[in-house]
Protein backbone atom coordinates (compact mmCIF):
# COMPACT_ATOMS: atom_id res chain seq x y z
CA UNK A 1 0.00 0.00 0.00
CA UNK A 2 1.28 3.17 -0.68
CA UNK A 3 1.54 6.26 1.80
CA UNK A 4 -0.82 8.38 0.09
CA UNK A 5 -2.99 5.60 0.60
CA UNK A 6 -2.19 4.19 4.12
CA UNK A 7 -2.88 8.22 4.98
CA UNK A 8 -6.34 8.15 3.35
CA UNK A 9 -7.31 4.65 4.95
CA UNK A 10 -5.96 6.67 8.58
CA UNK A 11 -8.57 9.03 8.11
CA UNK A 12 -11.43 7.42 7.03
CA UNK A 13 -10.83 5.24 10.30
CA UNK A 14 -10.31 8.34 12.54
CA UNK A 15 -13.86 9.71 11.33
CA UNK A 16 -15.34 6.31 11.71
CA UNK A 17 -13.84 5.99 15.53
CA UNK A 18 -14.87 9.52 16.08
CA UNK A 19 -18.35 8.89 15.63
CA UNK A 20 -18.09 5.73 17.41
CA UNK A 21 -16.60 7.08 20.13
CA UNK A 22 -19.18 10.34 20.34
CA UNK A 23 -21.76 7.38 20.84
CA UNK A 24 -19.70 6.10 23.61
CA UNK A 25 -19.62 9.42 25.23
CA UNK A 26 -23.36 9.75 24.70
CA UNK A 27 -24.14 6.22 26.22
CA UNK A 28 -21.50 6.88 29.17
CA UNK A 29 -23.62 10.34 29.72
CA UNK A 30 -27.20 8.27 29.63
CA UNK A 31 -25.52 5.73 32.32
CA UNK A 32 -24.44 8.00 34.97
CA UNK A 33 -27.44 10.00 34.37
CA UNK A 34 -29.46 7.08 34.92
CA UNK A 35 -26.95 6.27 38.42
CA UNK A 36 -27.56 9.41 40.03
CA UNK A 37 -31.10 10.41 38.74
CA UNK A 38 -32.42 6.36 38.40
CA UNK A 39 -35.73 5.25 40.21
CA UNK A 40 -33.45 2.27 42.04
CA UNK A 41 -30.59 4.41 43.20
CA UNK A 42 -32.50 7.61 43.93
CA UNK A 43 -34.86 5.94 46.28
CA UNK A 44 -31.55 4.33 48.12
CA UNK A 45 -30.14 8.03 48.04
CA UNK A 46 -33.18 9.43 49.73
CA UNK A 47 -33.72 6.96 52.55
CA UNK A 48 -29.82 6.84 53.29
CA UNK A 49 -27.82 9.73 55.43
CA UNK A 50 -25.16 12.19 54.22
CA UNK A 51 -22.71 10.12 56.64
CA UNK A 52 -22.80 6.62 54.76
CA UNK A 53 -20.16 5.64 52.28
CA UNK A 54 -23.60 4.84 49.69
CA UNK A 55 -23.77 8.66 49.72
CA UNK A 56 -20.54 9.33 48.76
CA UNK A 57 -19.94 6.49 46.44
CA UNK A 58 -23.03 7.57 44.58
CA UNK A 59 -21.71 11.17 44.33
CA UNK A 60 -18.47 10.07 42.98
CA UNK A 61 -19.55 7.81 40.29
CA UNK A 62 -21.88 10.71 38.73
CA UNK A 63 -18.91 12.75 38.47
CA UNK A 64 -16.46 10.66 37.00
CA UNK A 65 -19.08 9.18 34.49
CA UNK A 66 -19.59 12.62 33.16
CA UNK A 67 -16.34 13.69 33.72
CA UNK A 68 -15.39 10.71 30.97
CA UNK A 69 -18.84 11.03 29.29
CA UNK A 70 -17.67 14.84 28.16
CA UNK A 71 -13.80 13.74 27.79
CA UNK A 72 -14.98 11.46 25.00
CA UNK A 73 -17.18 13.98 23.31
CA UNK A 74 -14.21 16.26 22.69
CA UNK A 75 -11.82 14.22 21.47
CA UNK A 76 -14.32 12.55 18.97
CA UNK A 77 -15.39 16.11 17.74
CA UNK A 78 -11.75 17.36 18.19
CA UNK A 79 -10.58 14.71 15.99
CA UNK A 80 -12.99 14.75 13.49
CA UNK A 81 -12.06 17.87 13.16
CA UNK A 82 -8.80 18.14 12.77
CA UNK A 83 -8.64 15.11 10.76
CA UNK A 84 -11.24 16.79 8.09
CA UNK A 85 -9.26 20.40 8.41
CA UNK A 86 -5.64 18.96 8.83
CA UNK A 87 -5.24 20.78 12.15
CA UNK A 88 -2.20 19.10 14.31
CA UNK A 89 -3.16 21.70 17.69
CA UNK A 90 -6.58 20.25 17.61
CA UNK A 91 -5.27 16.38 16.31
CA UNK A 92 -2.62 16.74 19.69
CA UNK A 93 -5.58 17.93 22.00
CA UNK A 94 -8.06 14.97 20.95
CA UNK A 95 -5.28 12.61 21.61
CA UNK A 96 -5.09 14.28 24.94
CA UNK A 97 -7.90 13.99 25.47
CA UNK A 98 -8.12 10.02 24.90
CA UNK A 99 -5.48 9.40 26.82
CA UNK A 100 -6.69 10.98 30.25
CA UNK A 101 -9.84 8.81 29.44
CA UNK A 102 -7.77 6.13 29.14
CA UNK A 103 -5.91 6.57 32.33
CA UNK A 104 -9.39 6.93 34.09
CA UNK A 105 -11.11 3.91 32.84
CA UNK A 106 -7.62 1.78 33.31
CA UNK A 107 -8.41 2.90 37.16
CA UNK A 108 -11.75 2.39 37.12
CA UNK A 109 -10.62 -1.50 36.31
CA UNK A 110 -8.55 -1.49 38.92
CA UNK A 111 -10.60 -0.44 41.56
CA UNK A 112 -13.49 -3.20 40.28
CA UNK A 113 -11.43 -5.93 39.70
CA UNK A 114 -9.79 -4.81 43.70
CA UNK A 115 -12.93 -4.71 45.52
CA UNK A 116 -16.20 -5.82 43.27
CA UNK A 117 -18.06 -5.73 46.21
CA UNK A 118 -17.99 -2.18 47.15
CA UNK A 119 -21.05 -0.76 45.64
CA UNK A 120 -23.50 -4.28 46.70
CA UNK A 121 -22.08 -3.69 50.01
CA UNK A 122 -22.94 -0.13 50.75
CA UNK A 123 -26.57 -0.95 48.70
CA UNK A 124 -26.99 -3.30 50.76
CA UNK A 125 -25.62 -1.75 54.03
CA UNK A 126 -27.81 1.21 53.38
CA UNK A 127 -31.14 -1.18 52.76
CA UNK A 128 -29.81 -3.36 56.11
CA UNK A 129 -30.30 0.03 58.05
CA UNK A 130 -33.79 0.95 56.51
CA UNK A 131 -35.02 -2.59 57.16
CA UNK A 132 -33.38 -2.67 61.20
CA UNK A 133 -35.03 1.02 61.35
CA UNK A 134 -38.37 -0.13 60.42
CA UNK A 135 -38.51 -2.98 62.02
CA UNK A 136 -37.78 -1.48 65.69
CA UNK A 137 -39.29 2.09 65.23
CA UNK A 138 -42.53 2.80 65.97
CA UNK A 139 -42.38 6.30 63.49
CA UNK A 140 -43.91 5.33 60.16
CA UNK A 141 -40.93 7.35 57.96
CA UNK A 142 -39.02 4.38 57.99
CA UNK A 143 -42.09 2.13 57.18
CA UNK A 144 -42.78 4.43 54.20
CA UNK A 145 -38.61 4.45 53.57
CA UNK A 146 -38.77 0.82 53.26
CA UNK A 147 -42.00 0.45 50.75
CA UNK A 148 -40.91 3.22 48.55
CA UNK A 149 -37.52 0.85 48.17
CA UNK A 150 -39.80 -2.24 48.06
CA UNK A 151 -41.89 -1.44 45.23
CA UNK A 152 -38.97 -0.26 43.43
CA UNK A 153 -37.34 -3.21 43.56
CA UNK A 154 -40.47 -5.52 43.40
CA UNK A 155 -39.42 -7.46 46.64
CA UNK A 156 -40.15 -7.28 50.00
CA UNK A 157 -38.39 -8.07 52.88
CA UNK A 158 -35.74 -10.27 53.24
CA UNK A 159 -35.06 -14.22 54.39
CA UNK A 160 -34.47 -14.96 57.89
CA UNK A 161 -31.61 -17.88 58.41
CA UNK A 162 -33.55 -19.74 60.74
CA UNK A 163 -37.14 -19.05 58.81
CA UNK A 164 -39.12 -17.54 61.52
CA UNK A 165 -39.75 -14.26 61.73
CA UNK A 166 -41.22 -11.74 64.34
CA UNK A 167 -44.68 -10.27 64.44
CA UNK A 168 -43.26 -6.74 62.91
CA UNK A 169 -41.16 -8.76 60.35
CA UNK A 170 -44.37 -10.54 59.34
CA UNK A 171 -46.68 -7.23 58.96
CA UNK A 172 -43.74 -5.66 56.40
CA UNK A 173 -45.31 -8.30 53.95
CA UNK A 174 -48.66 -9.43 53.53
CA UNK A 175 -51.07 -10.29 50.99
CA UNK A 176 -49.75 -9.90 47.19
CA UNK A 177 -46.25 -8.57 48.73
CA UNK A 178 -45.35 -11.89 50.23
CA UNK A 179 -44.97 -13.33 46.48
CA UNK A 180 -42.29 -10.79 45.82
CA UNK A 181 -38.66 -12.21 45.77
CA UNK A 182 -36.09 -11.37 48.69
CA UNK A 183 -35.21 -7.75 48.72
CA UNK A 184 -31.80 -8.92 49.55
CA UNK A 185 -31.72 -11.50 45.93
CA UNK A 186 -33.70 -8.65 44.29
CA UNK A 187 -30.99 -6.04 45.01
CA UNK A 188 -27.95 -7.99 44.06
CA UNK A 189 -29.61 -8.92 40.63
CA UNK A 190 -29.95 -5.18 39.93
CA UNK A 191 -26.78 -4.60 40.70
CA UNK A 192 -25.09 -7.58 38.81
CA UNK A 193 -26.79 -6.45 35.86
CA UNK A 194 -25.67 -2.94 36.23
CA UNK A 195 -21.96 -3.63 36.83
CA UNK A 196 -22.39 -6.05 33.93
CA UNK A 197 -22.99 -2.77 31.27
CA UNK A 198 -20.55 -1.09 33.18
CA UNK A 199 -18.15 -3.48 32.81
CA UNK A 200 -19.21 -3.68 28.88
CA UNK A 201 -18.39 0.03 28.35
CA UNK A 202 -15.37 -0.08 30.29
CA UNK A 203 -14.02 -2.86 27.71
CA UNK A 204 -15.34 -0.92 24.81
CA UNK A 205 -13.90 2.42 26.05
CA UNK A 206 -10.47 1.21 27.24
CA UNK A 207 -10.43 -0.21 23.55
CA UNK A 208 -11.88 2.79 21.24
CA UNK A 209 -9.64 5.40 23.24
CA UNK A 210 -6.19 2.89 21.92
CA UNK A 211 -7.17 2.73 18.74
CA UNK A 212 -8.38 6.56 19.10
CA UNK A 213 -4.44 7.65 20.59
CA UNK A 214 -2.84 5.37 17.54
CA UNK A 215 -4.53 6.53 15.19
CA UNK A 216 -4.20 10.42 16.29
CA UNK A 217 -0.37 10.05 16.53
CA UNK A 218 0.28 8.64 13.00
CA UNK A 219 -2.17 11.75 11.99
CA UNK A 220 -0.22 14.24 13.78
CA UNK A 221 2.69 12.95 12.69
CA UNK A 222 1.84 13.26 8.91
CA UNK A 223 0.51 16.45 9.42
CA UNK A 224 3.41 17.93 11.10
CA UNK A 225 5.35 16.30 8.56
CA UNK A 226 3.43 18.93 5.83
CA UNK A 227 3.90 15.86 2.61
CA UNK A 228 1.75 14.88 0.08
CA UNK A 229 1.98 12.66 -2.88
CA UNK A 230 1.51 13.93 -5.66
CA UNK A 231 0.38 11.84 -9.04
CA UNK A 232 3.94 10.71 -10.02
CA UNK A 233 4.23 9.65 -6.51
CA UNK A 234 6.66 12.64 -5.33
CA UNK A 235 6.90 14.04 -2.14
CA UNK A 236 5.35 17.62 -2.00
CA UNK A 237 4.02 20.09 0.69
CA UNK A 238 0.64 20.04 1.59
CA UNK A 239 -1.52 23.39 1.03
CA UNK A 240 -2.89 22.21 4.42
CA UNK A 241 0.43 22.88 5.90
CA UNK A 242 1.17 26.36 6.46
CA UNK A 243 4.09 28.10 7.32
CA UNK A 244 6.17 24.79 6.30
CA UNK A 245 9.18 26.22 4.63
CA UNK A 246 11.94 23.59 2.72
CA UNK A 247 14.38 23.66 4.55
CA UNK A 248 17.54 21.18 4.64
CA UNK A 249 16.16 18.32 6.65
CA UNK A 250 13.51 18.14 4.23
CA UNK A 251 15.28 16.26 2.20
CA UNK A 252 15.48 13.43 3.99
CA UNK A 253 11.55 14.09 4.36
CA UNK A 254 9.93 15.00 1.35
CA UNK A 255 12.19 13.58 -1.57
CA UNK A 256 12.32 9.69 -0.65
CA UNK A 257 11.91 9.20 -4.91
CA UNK A 258 11.78 13.09 -6.04
CA UNK A 259 15.42 14.47 -7.06
CA UNK A 260 17.98 16.16 -4.17
CA UNK A 261 17.37 19.87 -4.16
CA UNK A 262 20.19 22.10 -5.52
CA UNK A 263 22.14 23.86 -3.28
CA UNK A 264 22.91 28.03 -4.90
CA UNK A 265 25.59 28.98 -2.68
CA UNK A 266 28.38 27.17 -4.14
CA UNK A 267 27.21 25.75 -7.34
CA UNK A 268 25.81 29.49 -8.66
CA UNK A 269 29.26 30.82 -7.81
CA UNK A 270 31.23 27.71 -9.61
CA UNK A 271 28.56 28.24 -12.55
CA UNK A 272 29.53 31.42 -13.75
CA UNK A 273 33.23 30.50 -14.06
CA UNK A 274 32.66 27.08 -16.00
CA UNK A 275 31.80 27.14 -19.55
CA UNK A 276 29.32 25.42 -21.62
CA UNK A 277 31.79 22.19 -21.90
CA UNK A 278 32.40 22.21 -17.97
CA UNK A 279 36.14 23.80 -18.61
CA UNK A 280 36.78 27.01 -16.97
CA UNK A 281 36.48 30.23 -18.45
CA UNK A 282 39.52 31.98 -16.49
CA UNK A 283 41.85 31.78 -19.43
CA UNK A 284 39.98 33.07 -21.78
CA UNK A 285 39.00 36.03 -20.23
CA UNK A 286 42.19 37.02 -19.77
CA UNK A 287 42.75 36.27 -23.14
CA UNK A 288 40.18 38.36 -24.17
CA UNK A 289 41.99 41.30 -22.03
Amino acid sequence: MRPRSRVRVAKCQMLVTSFFVLLLGLAVASMAALTYFGAHFAVLGHASSERTSYKAMHRWAFYVGISLAGLLTLGAVLTATATVREAGGLMAVGFLCFALVFCALVQVAFWSFRKPTQVEDAVLDTYDLVYDQAVKSSSSIWRQELAAIQDTFLCCGKSSPFSLLGSSEADLCRGAEAERQDCLQGIRSFLRTHRNITFTLTAIGLASTVYGMLLSSFLWFTIRAGCSLDRKGRYTLSPGARGCQPQEPSFFRCSQWGPAPQHSSKADALSGRLGPRGHSDGPWLLQGD
